[in-house]
């Protein structure tokens, strides 16, 4: 999928979710008042900071600081409008390809539905802030070497299509992969072979360049994620001292437990399982936000990541979020799960596509390119 973006951050789009977790803080939540004494820091009436409302985090910035401003942190205004207008002059989804191609059709969905940001955060070249570098650090030999297996086992699978390279189907279409599979495979044997994005479960955390809505009570803070196509969630994060429940209770998201430092919400969030993946990370992952508000309409949203099973040092990144009209912008249902007949139409196309190719009337399915929409991609392919 081709994003106009410096690098893929996530897409984002403005409706979202309102589920009945959410309803149940609500009722105990108040409205923000006016600034205290200590500056631009709100109030809840019980006195913690006000951190609610509909807040939009998306951005230009790509997570990594890219090699033409390796010692550029900052932009000048001049030079981030450049940027700017030459990302917008990119192609993007509206730009169909040669039409009835596997590449066109994959573009259904158009900026309508996947709208592209606008700006940089900040004039930063990158989100990442620790290491200076601006770069995710090096992943360990065991990373690595798991990350490695897994992107050739995806080539395999795409060998002899549109997308993969040249050859034969590969014998390895009928193994199952070496990890849980979170990416589209170039195989439709059942759900599992499919993304978890096409599964309604491609959200992770951390969740960032996406929409979300805070509600807060004395001992709870509710944060519900508005993020890709129809795949909100929403966390319930107690902030009343109790402690995380086992590891070997495990969750997509992660367990959130919360407490104040000052004025800042710190989240420290674990026990998450096998089904999530960030960066290459799965279950070993563990995530420490703060949320700042630094002003009426402003959100610094603070994440350190880490896992010695993936990467040889922690690493920081840095997102501002943006206020949003609270009555022009409500966050409505999430929609994937209920009426998803995607994923059910990408089963039962390949089924009769064996059929017929069984019957001798039609090509081997496994010579086409259903994971990549004919264009690569990446899928199975070093960054």
């Amino acid at each position: 999928m081709k994003s106009r973006r410096l690098l893929l951050v996530g897409t984002t789009i403005t409706m979202a979710v309102t589920l009945s977790t959410l309803a149940v803080v609500t009722s105990q939540a108040q409205t923000a008042t006016a600034p205290s004494a200590k500056g631009n820091t709100f109030r809840t009436p019980w006195g913690e900071p006000d951190l609610q409302g509909i807040w939009s985090g998306d951005t230009l910035t790509p997570l990594q600081r890219p090699a033409r401003f390796a010692d550029k942190p900052v932009l000048t205004e001049a030079e981030a409008a450049k940027v700017e207008g030459e990302v917008h002059a990119r192609p993007g989804r509206d730009d169909r390809s040669a039409r009835g191609t596997e590449k066109d059709v994959a573009g259904a969905y158009n900026e309508h539905w996947l709208p592209p940001a606008q700006r940089l955060s900040d004039r930063r070249t990158g989100l990442i802030v620790d290491p200076a570098d601006g770069k995710i650090p090096a992943m360990t030999p065991e990373a690595t070497k798991r990350t490695r297996e897994y992107r050739e086992y995806l080539a395999a699978l795409l060998q002899g299509t549109s997308g993969g390279r040249p050859g034969p189907i590969s014998p390895r279409r009928n193994e199952p992969p070496p990890i849980y599979n979170t990416e589209r495979m170039n195989r439709s044997d059942g759900p599992e072979d499919r993304a978890t994005m096409e599964r309604c479960f491609g959200a992770t955390m951390p969740n960032y360049g996406a929409i979300y809505r805070i509600v807060q009570s004395p001992k709870q803070v509710a944060i519900y994620h508005d993020s890709g196509q129809g795949q909100g969630f929403v966390r319930v994060v107690p902030v009343d001292g109790s402690p995380h429940t086992s590891p070997k209770v495990r969750f997509l998201h992660g367990e959130g437990r919360g407490r104040w430092e000052g004025d800042t919400l710190v989240v420290d969030i674990t026990n998450f399982s096998m089904e999530s993946d960030f960066q290459g990370s799965r279950e070993n992952l563990h995530l420490v936000e703060r949320f700042t508000r630094t002003a009426e309409n402003r959100i610094d949203y603070r994440v350190t990541v880490e896992d010695p099973t993936t990467w040889t040092r922690p690493w920081t990144f840095e997102v501002p979020w943006a206020k949003q009209p609270d009555r022009m912008n409500q966050v409505y249902e999430s929609n994937c799960h209920e009426g998803n007949f995607g994923l059910l139409g990408m089963l039962a196309n390949t089924r009769a596509a064996e059929q017929l190719f069984k019957e001798g009337k039609g090509p081997d399915p496994a010579l086409q390119d259903n994971a990549t929409g004919g264009g690569g991609g990446g899928i199975g392919r070093e960054p």
